[in-house]
């Protein structure tokens, strides 16, 4: 394998700067220790990000991120509670699955509701939302939305389509700062959000 030229490098580096998180600092750091560790890590590295590039869908169901047409979590009957919990992305239902707390299934809408930026209830996953609270028997819908202006009109938007179905609809309580994103708070606030939901 031919070395990295200096623009490549920079190239790299200017991309890592540009994920979450990162800056052109931490970028120089993260790109100057694979560098050194090439032959294991960031071979390695590149051989899993080509991979998952290749195979990440999303979930038929819920809508999380997946290597096959269902993830583990829709598969597990375990999980077949009778109970859903909202979530806007993916990473609040990584953020919720780290606390350990919530035992049921997900459902990822991949938005909120925004008249600013035109996005509708068609444009989330609302609509099929509706659908498998037959289809699966819920019995309770838990929104597990961030405490933002458009995650709550998203939740009371939710809540007023779910009314005819009869389910209970419940949503975060204590520990959910206001303005706050879920995927930013610790597990013990998750855990005891989700212990003290309340109905909506």
């Amino acid at each position: 394998m031919p070395p990295a030229s200096g623009d490549e490098i920079e190239t790299l580096i200017a991309t890592m700067a540009r994920l979450p998180g990162l800056g052109p600092r931490s970028a120089r750091r993260i790109v100057l220790h694979l560098i050194r560790r090439r032959a294991g890590q960031m071979v390695q590295l590149a051989t899993l990000m080509a991979s998952v590039a290749e195979t990440a869908r999303e979930c038929l169901v819920c809508g999380n991120v997946t290597q096959s047409d269902i993830c583990p979590i829709c598969q597990d009957p375990a999980r077949a509670t009778g109970e859903i919990c909202v979530v806007t992305e993916v990473a609040d239902l990584w953020a919720l699955e780290r606390g350990r707390a919530f035992h049921g299934r997900y459902h990822v809408l991949g938005g909120s509701l925004s008249a600013l930026d035109e996005i509708g209830p068609e444009d989330l996953r609302i609509p099929r939302l509706i659908q498998r609270i037959t289809e699966e028997n819920i019995t309770e819908v838990i929104l597990a939305l961030s405490a933002t202006v458009e995650g709550q009109t998203t939740a009371h938007y939710i809540a007023e389509a779910l009314a005819p179905t009869g389910v209970a609809v419940t949503g975060l309580a204590q520990g959910v700062p206001i303005g706050g994103e879920l995927d930013y708070l610790d597990d013990g606030t998750i855990t005891a959000a989700l212990r003290a939901r309340r109905k909506l």
